[in-house]
Formats: structure tokens, C-alpha cells, sequence
């Protein structure tokens, strides 16, 4: 567990981070919950595993409703079906005995994205389009507390 002082850091992190560095964030979030589960697993703790998985699919649900499917065309409906898959590849990690595939598979695919966010993040031309208001940050610093 994380101690009070690593715990402000991280929160100050989140409310002073662009929302492009908010995303990375997420993602980060979401990794670190699925490598606890894929940990529960090897130690069979079905609760740990469970736990850890509801956290990244609140995660991967948050990202899935921030998009904006009016402004980001075919590239967010790309995401979009991309996180309802996530979604369902962990629901049935949970349901199997071991579900350790099924989770790596969406990790990969996790680092996959938070890699292109990190570059195209610390582009300046992206970084003066990508809005950063308070809303954006409500309830988020409780899912990425990893």
C-alpha cells in the first residue's frame, strides 16, 4: 500500500497533468491492476485477481465514455470497440480457472495505446488541441492509484 505522502504526490500528478499525460495515466493505471491480477493468479488469489481486474476494466470503462464520437470520427469508434473488447477479453479472465492469456492480451494491446499516447502527446502542435478542464479529472485519481 501506498503511504500518504506517495499518494498526494499522486494525485497532485494527476490534477496538474494535460489530459494527453491524463490518458497515459490511465492506461499506466489500468497495466499495473492487470499485472496484480495476472500476480493474483500465480499465487491463486481468485479475490486479488478479481479485484484487480474490476479496477482496469473501471479504468478501461472510464476511457470508453470519455470519448468524444461526434469530433473523433472513425478513430474513436476504432477505440471504442477496441475497449468494449477489453472489456469482454477480461470478463472471461475472470470467469476461467486461469485467465493469465486473455489478461496479457489486453496489457499488450494497453501498452500499444499508451505508447502512441505518449508520443503524441508531447507533440506541441497536439498538445495546444487537446482540452484540459476540471471535469475531466472527477474520480479519476481513485483508478489509477495502482
Amino acid at each position: 500500500m501506498q503511504n500518504y505522502g506517495q499518494q498526494q504526490y499522486r494525485q497532485t500528478e494527476i490534477i496538474t497533468a494535460d489530459r494527453g499525460r491524463l490518458v497515459v495515466l490511465l492506461y499506466e493505471g489500468a497495466i499495473n491492476f492487470l499485472k496484480k491480477a495476472g500476480e493474483g493468479i500465480q499465487e491463486g488469489n481468485i479475490e486479488a485477481k478479481c479485484n484487480n481486474i474490476n479496477r482496469a476494466q473501471d479504468i478501461i470503462q472510464e476511457l470508453s465514455c470519455s470519448l468524444k464520437m461526434d469530433e473523433g470520427g472513425e478513430i474513436a469508434g476504432n477505440l471504442r470497440s477496441l475497449y468494449f473488447f477489453m472489456e469482454k477479453h477480461l470478463i472471461k479472465a475472470k470467469i476461467e480457472k486461469d485467465g493469465a492469456k486473455k489478461i496479457n492480451e489486453v496489457i499488450s494491446m494497453l501498452r500499444s495505446l499508451c505508447e502512441a499516447w505518449v508520443e503524441i502527446s508531447t507533440k506541441p502542435e497536439v498538445k495546444n488541441i487537446i482540452p484540459t478542464n476540471a471535469s475531466t479529472y472527477q474520480g479519476l485519481s481513485q483508478g489509477i492509484n495502482a
